[in-house]
């Protein structure tokens, strides 16, 4: 299991992926927005998101967990 956190403290701008769908290293799972500055959240691992713990225009802190992807 692997951890998605919040890079910056921000809004949600956009969420990319669903429960269930597969992901590669390195891609973007989520947008955030802080001053005014898109900053991707994105997976560690290639794997298949197994949670997305946060809903678009919410506020997340720095570090925060905001998604948990499995190991494929």
């Amino acid at each position: 299991m692997a951890d998605v956190n919040s890079d910056v403290a921000g809004r949600v701008w956009k969420i990319i992926v669903q429960p269930g769908q597969m992901v590669a290293a390195d891609e973007p799972v989520m947008i955030l927005e802080s001053m005014k500055m898109e900053i991707p959240a994105v997976s560690p691992i290639d794997g298949r998101v197994s949670e997305v713990l946060v809903s678009e225009e919410e506020m997340v802190s720095e570090d925060q967990l905001v998604a948990i992807v499995e190991p494929a």
